[in-house]
């Protein structure tokens, strides 16, 4: 399970734009993918730079975290 999240954040190293737009939020450029039951969600910061902003649980309610 570990691994393959960690798999995902390596992948967004090369391809910040392959997550969907965190529509939620609209100031930044938030991104989420998705891996297995967890939601990962991510701040595009330049085509180069992406900030994981933590591994979530699907059933949770991430609004309040990502504000």
């Amino acid at each position: 399970m570990i691994h393959g999240i960690l798999d995902k954040a390596e992948m967004l190293s090369r391809q910040p734009q392959i997550g969907h737009r965190y529509e939620p939020i609209t100031d930044r450029e938030v991104r989420e993918v998705l891996y297995g039951h967890y939601r990962i969600p991510y701040l595009v910061r330049t085509p180069e730079r992406v900030e994981i902003l933590g591994v979530f649980h699907g059933a949770m309610d991430i609004e309040r975290y990502l504000r």
